[in-house]
C-alpha cells in the first residue's frame, strides 16, 4: 500500500526546501522528490510543450523551464492547464517508489511543494520548512534575480506559508543560518527515531 509510512515535506517557495531535504538526508532519512520526478515527466513530454505553448520553449531537446515559467505564473490559465497535465503522470511515478519504500516498514519524506494546495496525497503527516514571508521575498529575489513584483507574484500562487506552519505536524524552522538549519534538521530526525524505532532485522 502506497503513502503508509509517507511523511510530506513541503514549504514554500525559497523557504529552504531544498537545503533541509539534503541536510534530513545526510542524517538518514530517505527521500523522494516530486521535484525531479515532475521535471523528468516535463522533459519526456517536449512534444506536448511545443504544442500547447510553442517550440521556442525546447531547445536542443530540452524544455526551457525558465522560460516556460514565466508564462505559467503570468496565466493562471496556462498553469493549470500544465498542471493538469503533469500531475496525474507525476502522482503516479511518485506512488510507484511509495510502494518500494512502505516495504521497509519505517518513514520516509516525500518532497511535496504543493502537498497543502493540490490534496492529491492521502498522507497524513507533514513537516513544512518555514521562513517568515519578508525574509522568503529576499531570499528569492535574492536567488532568482527576479524584481519584486514577478517574485511576489510567484510565492503568492502557492498557499501562505503561515497556513501551511498552521497545518504541519512538524515544522523546521529557517528563519536564521544554516547552523541553526542543521540543528532543527537533527532535532526532527532524532523525534522521528523516537516515534518509530528501527525495526529490528
Amino acid at each position: 500500500m502506497a503513502f503508509e509510512y509517507a511523511i510530506a515535506l513541503t514549504g514554500g517557495i525559497a523557504t529552504g526546501k531544498s537545503t533541509v531535504a539534503s541536510l534530513l538526508g545526510l542524517n538518514g532519512l530517505r527521500i523522494i522528490d516530486a521535484d525531479t520526478i515532475a521535471h523528468r515527466i516535463l522533459e519526456e513530454n517536449g512534444a506536448w510543450v511545443v504544442g500547447r505553448f510553442g517550440d521556442e520553449f525546447v531547445k536542443n531537446g530540452k524544455v526551457d523551464r525558465s522560460a516556460l515559467g514565466k508564462i505559467i505564473f503570468a496565466d493562471p490559465e496556462a498553469k493549470k492547464e500544465l498542471e493538469t497535465f503533469l500531475h496525474p503522470k507525476i502522482r503516479v511515478a511518485i506512488e510507484e517508489q511509495s510502494e518500494k519504500q512502505d516495504k521497509l516498514k519505517y518513514p520516509y519524506l516525500i518532497d511535496i511543494p504543493l502537498f497543502f494546495e493540490t490534496s492529491s496525497y492521502p498522507i497524513k503527516n507533514s513537516v513544512v520548512v518555514y521562513t517568515p514571508k519578508a525574509l522568503q521575498l529576499e531570499r528569492f529575489m535574492k536567488r532568482n534575480g527576479f524584481s519584486q513584483e514577478e517574485s511576489l507574484r510567484r510565492i503568492e500562487s502557492q498557499m501562505d506559508i503561515d497556513e501551511k506552519k498552521a497545518r504541519a505536524t512538524w515544522v523546521i524552522d529557517n528563519s536564521s543560518n544554516l547552523k541553526h538549519l542543521q540543528r532543527e534538521c537533527e532535532q526532527f530526525v532524532d523525534t522521528i527515531k523516537v516515534l518509530y524505532p528501527a525495526p529490528k532485522v
